[in-house]
């Protein structure tokens, strides 16, 4: 079975307003309209009837689990970015959960560190996991290599990933290259 991942579109990485969206993320998808385009892969997995599972990343008020050596995560608490009690975490509206659609929370870059991610797909039955993100070069690409690992066939929806740049964009999808297949959503086929 195949399923659809959506990683960290939510409202502190890409949304204008959100706390780290100015190191590209918001303007990346603002030129290359990503996220228009991530809801129609969705709504293609949806009416296929294959999973759609949501990942985001976030941190408790207290920041019990924020990895405070981290050069990437080390700072959020100190300028709110990540509380999973406020807007910031929250899927943007245009590619949100619907229904009883998974969500999963992680805290920290990969999608399975520490969360049922693996368990819950593999329960499910999934075998070919279809990756979107942002960034591309750190939860899609670290996603990517985790999921290799765990024996899932990955396939990366370049058109679907966000970076804070296109140098960014380009290297990562060079690198995923030997773990993955990529594709753009034009090219999607569910059958």
């Amino acid at each position: 079975m195949k399923a659809l991942l959506c990683m960290d579109f939510e409202n502190d990485i890409v949304h204008p307003d959100g706390k780290v969206s100015g190191k590209g993320y918001a303007a990346y998808n603002a030129d290359n309209n990503t996220v228009a385009t991530l809801r129609t892969v969705q709504d293609k997995f949806r009416e296929a009837g294959l999973p759609v599972v949501h990942v985001r990343v976030g941190f408790s008020p207290s920041y019990a689990e924020q990895p405070k050596g981290s050069p990437l995560m080390g700072q959020a608490h100190k300028f709110g970015a990540f509380d999973l009690s406020g807007w910031g975490t929250e899927f943007l509206d245009e590619v949100a959960p619907q229904g009883d659609e998974l969500v999963i929370t992680k805290h920290r870059v990969g999608s399975f560190f520490s969360t049922p991610l693996e368990l819950t797909l593999k329960t499910m039955g999934v075998t070919d996991v279809y990756l979107a993100g942002v960034a591309t070069d750190m939860v899609v690409e670290s996603t990517a290599r985790e999921a290799h690992d765990r024996d899932f066939t990955v396939h990366v929806i370049a058109d679907c990933c966000i970076a804070a740049n296109n140098e960014d964009q380009q290297r990562s999808i060079t690198n995923m290259e030997k773990l993955a297949t990529i594709l753009d959503s034009g090219d999607l086929s569910l059958a």
